[in-house]
């Protein structure tokens, strides 16, 4: 159940981006656009693109300036807007360079603060929770001038950040793992990048009434390889009871 969102506020749409990887294998800028084209077609609320731009690297990849990410991913569409928070791959390239490319494209990044947004003349915050290892992930500064009494999403790169999150929070959407990349038979998933292992890699976790959704993302890094762990553009519909999940590339 997802108490904290209000059935009166009504059905919010969102749709995550995570892990873009602009130049990992197979995924150029075209097939950004197509990403983008595909997110618009979804018609979501609210678009929140969960970090990692860029990629060093990979086995068959290339660099993509973040600053040509940027320009195709303004061509984004929601009525309540488009918000960024920063990747680990981010900050190994510039972190300042990578905001201000998005920033200069009309997308907010959303480090370690918080925004009200008002959906169907409901207020709710959206908050930005920076990278939990290379940004000081600070969680009471994000949620710094919020409410007790307006539903809470937070929108972050590195799900590792979860235990610090309160309860107050009403969803906590992340990306960085990947899925693992690759499911292997009898084996799960060998190689999540989180210190928790396989416990925050994919889909919706719920923990002591907190809630979490983990998005699987689009791009690839250290192995240039998926195997039954597809791409997704992350589709979450916010009812009070259950966010729904609709992976949709």
């Amino acid at each position: 159940m997802l108490p904290g969102w209000p059935a009166a506020t009504g059905d919010l749409r969102i749709a995550v981006l995570a892990d873009l990887h602009t130049g990992s294998p197979h995924n150029d800028l075209e097939k950004l656009q197509e990403v983008v084209r595909a997110t618009n077609r979804a018609h979501p609320d609210l678009v929140l693109l969960a970090g990692d731009f860029v990629i060093q690297g990979v086995v068959g990849g290339h660099f993509v300036e973040p600053e040509a990410s940027a320009r195709v991913l303004r061509s984004l569409q929601a009525p309540l807007g488009v918000y960024a928070v920063l990747g680990n791959h981010d900050w190994w390239l510039e972190g300042a360079r990578v905001r201000k490319a998005l920033e200069d494209e009309g997308i907010p990044v959303l480090e370690d603060r918080a925004i009200p947004l008002l959906f169907n003349r409901r207020p709710f915050w959206l908050a930005g929770v920076s990278d939990f290892w290379e940004a000081a992930h600070d969680v009471r500064r994000a949620l710094t001038g919020v409410d007790e009494a307006s539903p809470v999403i937070v929108v972050t790169h590195n799900p590792d950040v979860f235990p610090e999150i309160p309860d107050r929070v009403t969803l906590t959407i992340a990306g960085h793992t990947h899925g693992g990349q690759v499911v292997a038979p009898g084996l799960g998933r060998p190689v999540v990048p989180s210190q928790f292992g396989e416990r925050y890699a994919i889909g919706h976790i719920v923990e002591g009434g907190r809630h979490l959704f983990v998005s699987t993302g689009i791009g690839t890094s250290i192995l240039p390889v998926r195997f039954r762990v597809p791409p997704e553009i992350s589709m979450i519909t916010l009812r009070s009871g259950v966010p729904h999940r609709q992976p949709s590339l």
